[in-house]
């Protein structure tokens, strides 16, 4: 997928969670096409790695950090690396995530914890730390990554809905809270985005993907560019008079 050109975006430093695949890798990639200079964490080394050459080849090389941003002593350091190396974060994607399935009845404490620290947790401290540098020189973007898996209410993913419908919370506070510091603070929540992982756990058949697309009002698969797409978008400065919403790429699902 070829994207828009957004010149704002050229050197600007770019903080992405969960960069190693799927979604994220999509994202390092389309912000290295556009000359950012992008920083990426992810707890997966070798796909990391392959998602650093991938990116070089085609723009500006990105940083990769090998940090698992549940701990969040790791995550303050990933991002004070980044400041050290490539300056002041001045846009930051809160991509990572984990949609692991399980029955409600199931669900244990640690679990709940697991799941919050992944989906949600991280994104409130990240936010924390990059509005510092955001405020040195003058504003930033923010962008969180919910989902629309809360408004269709799927069985076994009660813990991942509740983290997902929070970020739609936290966004429209800190929105609010940070427009006067001229930092923008935006959501985006993909449908069924046809990532290697989603493939090889739910949608393994093309029937399985056109039971899915069949639910959407445009019937092509969702591929993890059309949500770097948006994401881009939101960090560029033609979204400038945009905050506190929620991009829904979705092709019409819900």
């Amino acid at each position: 997928m070829t994207h828009a050109r957004y010149p704002s975006l050229l050197d600007r430093v770019v903080f992405i969670t969960g960069g190693g695949s799927g979604i994220g890798a999509a994202m390092v990639e389309a912000f290295a096409a556009q000359g950012a200079s992008v920083a990426f964490v992810d707890v997966k080394k070798a796909e990391a790695l392959e998602v650093v050459e991938r990116a070089g080849a085609s723009g500006q090389k990105p940083l990769f950090i090998e940090c698992d941003l549940t701990n969040l002593a790791q995550l303050e350091a990933a991002m004070e690396e980044t400041r050290q190396r490539l300056g002041p974060i001045s846009t930051l994607i809160n991509n990572a995530a984990n949609d692991t399935r399980q029955p409600f009845a199931d669900v244990t404490e640690a679990d709940w914890d697991r799941a919050m620290a992944v989906n949600l947790k991280h994104q409130f401290f990240a936010a924390q730390i990059a509005v510092r540098s955001m405020k040195e020189i003058g504003g930033g973007s923010i962008v969180n990554l919910s989902s629309v898996v809360w408004h269709s209410g799927n069985p076994n993913l009660a813990v991942y809905s509740s983290a997902k419908a929070a970020v739609i919370g936290f966004t429209n506070s800190l929105a609010r809270e940070l427009g006067p510091f001229n930092i923008r603070v935006n959501s985006i929540a993909p449908g069924a985005v046809m990532t290697e992982r989603q493939r090889r756990l739910w949608f393994r058949t093309d029937a399985d993907v056109a039971h899915m697309t069949g639910r959407q009002c445009l019937p092509f698969s969702i591929e993890p560019d059309a949500v770097a797409s948006a994401a881009l978008f939101l960090a560029a400065d033609d979204s400038r008079m945009i905050t506190k919403h929620c991009l829904v790429v979705d092709a019409g699902m819900r």
